[in-house]
């Protein structure tokens, strides 16, 4: 692990902080086993995807330029979340003009911006010690997180140092679960067709727990699958690297 002590902003999501805070502590928790200096600006909001994917761009400059000017002063800036982070790595500087003063701050952010769990593998090193649960998991690679940037091994790595957790794979791990963001919300029938195949895949694995990298892929899973009534229990990674996989599971009363 890397020693040096870098100062980290944690940008929590808006999911995370409405619906399932334990992920924002949990990742405050691993950071700082990381060895970074972590602060958590007040004053962060959305990061602009669902203004994104609905085409209001005008929304999405002024969350993108609030957001470059929160964090841009930080070594780095460290979400829980692929979707988040792919879209300030990959759609802010593509959200101004080439070469203004926007783009180049925006690209500066970008470069500096990177998903909790490949920040923790790729460049700090980290690996979770001491921590065990004996049980069975399996894995759903989020699209964003995967296609965006490039996030496959590195939950698997962390995961493979929890004592006592074998983790099955699912068929199909880096196929959409149906969530999309707003995509959910425009085209349900399609949405909930996408995650009726997905549950079926993890059902089949008879693994007791889902993980994963992004809430909102997790609660779309985990709904569908307390709906027809299997009992796997969906958490967060970040969760689980932290100790707290015999807590409340996404959805169940704490």
């Amino acid at each position: 692990m890397s020693t040096t002590s870098p100062r980290v902003a944690l940008f929590a999501t808006c999911l995370v902080d409405s619906l399932r805070p334990s992920i924002g502590f949990s990742a405050l928790d691993l950071l700082e086993q990381a060895g970074c200096t972590v602060e958590i600006p007040h004053a962060q909001t959305c990061c602009g995807q669902p203004a994104l994917n609905s085409g209001d761009h005008k929304s999405a400059v002024a969350l993108a330029q609030h957001n470059i000017t929160l964090l841009e002063a930080f070594d780095a800036v460290i979400i829980p979340s692929g979707s988040c982070a792919g879209t300030m790595r990959t759609h802010y500087p593509a959200l101004f003009e080439p070469n203004s003063p926007w783009h180049r701050r925006a690209t500066a952010l970008a470069g500096k911006t990177h998903e909790l769990l490949s920040y923790l593998h790729d460049i700090r090193h980290w690996s979770p010690a001491r921590v065990t649960l004996e049980t069975t998991a399996t894995y759903h690679d989020s699209c964003a997180g995967l296609r965006e940037l490039g996030i496959k091994t590195q939950p698997r790595a962390l995961l493979a140092n929890i004592s006592g957790l074998t983790l099955t794979e699912m068929a199909e791990s880096e196929t959409c679960c149906g969530f999309g963001g707003t995509f959910c919300v425009k085209y349900p029938a399609i949405s909930t067709a996408i995650v009726a195949e997905k549950s079926a895949n993890i059902a089949a694995t008879n693994a007791a727990l889902l993980l994963g990298g992004d809430l909102g892929c997790l609660m779309n899973m985990a709904g569908h699958l307390h709906r027809q009534g299997h009992p796997v229990r969906a958490f967060h990674t970040a969760e689980i690297l932290a100790g707290h996989g015999n807590g409340p599971a996404i959805g169940e009363d704490p």
